[in-house]
């Protein structure tokens, strides 16, 4: 019985093993985004980058402004002065002012809600996608990324980057280009390091509003643990009091 137990958890951890291995070759290896969405900081500079570069294009529509204000212990007149440039009301949720009509125009399509970017795919995506721009005179708005080829979204963060150039790769064709590396041929506002820091904020703060209840559920998490070894000790001794006789 012992050894059929133990059989059957190496079975599922190798199968476990084999899932993480074939997902991982799915796609290219991605920089670590190292998010800590417990890091109010963190979420608050996230939140400036994304009220002042991105609520322009992209919506949050299962996002308001009210529990913005709540979970990251800011003010309403805080929130309301500094994040709120699109005229809603305090309750009301975070939805871009691009007409649907207009964007069409622009883009091809509507930019994307960004309320499930990150669960869909990834705090580590999104992170390697905001680092990935790089200037490509065929492309119709003048940027392209290596993450997402030929996508319909120009740099939005490119005075704080700068401006990147795709170095080839040797053999590699201009029907097929290959990139190896980008290069920061024009600095922006922000030093490379300080611009990691910034994605990496934006992309906590997305990664926040994807499941704004995690803060919660890590502190309840907390106390349910307590509460579940108590029981057990609990439960041990109940378990010793009934069999005393039985030995």
């Amino acid at each position: 019985m012992i050894k059929r137990y133990f059989s059957t958890i190496a079975l599922a951890l190798g199968l476990l093993a084999g899932a993480s291995a074939a997902m991982a070759d799915e796609g290219p290896e991605l920089p670590s985004a190292a998010t800590n969405i417990r890091d109010t900081a963190s979420l608050r500079r996230g939140a400036h980058l994304f009220f002042n570069y991105c609520v322009g294009c992209h919506s949050l529509k299962y996002m308001r402004y009210e529990r913005i204000a709540d979970d990251l212990g800011l003010t309403q007149d805080e929130v309301m002065n500094n994040l709120n440039f699109t005229g809603a009301k305090f309750g009301d949720p975070v939805i871009s002012h691009m007409p649907a009509d207009d964007a069409q125009k622009f883009f091809g399509k509507a930019p994307p809600d960004l309320s499930l970017e990150v669960s869909a795919k990834g705090a580590d995506w999104v992170f390697a996608y905001l680092n990935g721009f790089y200037l490509d005179p065929k492309s119709p708005i003048g940027w392209n990324n290596t993450l997402l080829p030929n996508a319909a979204m120009p740099f939005p963060l490119w005075e704080l980057q700068g401006e990147q150039t795709a170095v080839l790769k040797p053999g590699s064709s201009a029907d097929d280009p290959q990139i190896e590396k980008l290069i920061l041929t024009h600095p922006g506002r922000l030093t490379p390091e300080q611009y990691q820091q910034a994605t990496r904020d934006l992309t906590n703060f997305l990664q926040y509003v994807s499941e704004p209840a995690a803060l919660q559920r890590r502190h309840y998490g907390i106390w349910v643990v307590l509460f579940l070894l108590a029981f057990t000790f609990l439960a041990y001794l109940l378990k010793k009091e009934y069999w005393k006789d039985v030995h």
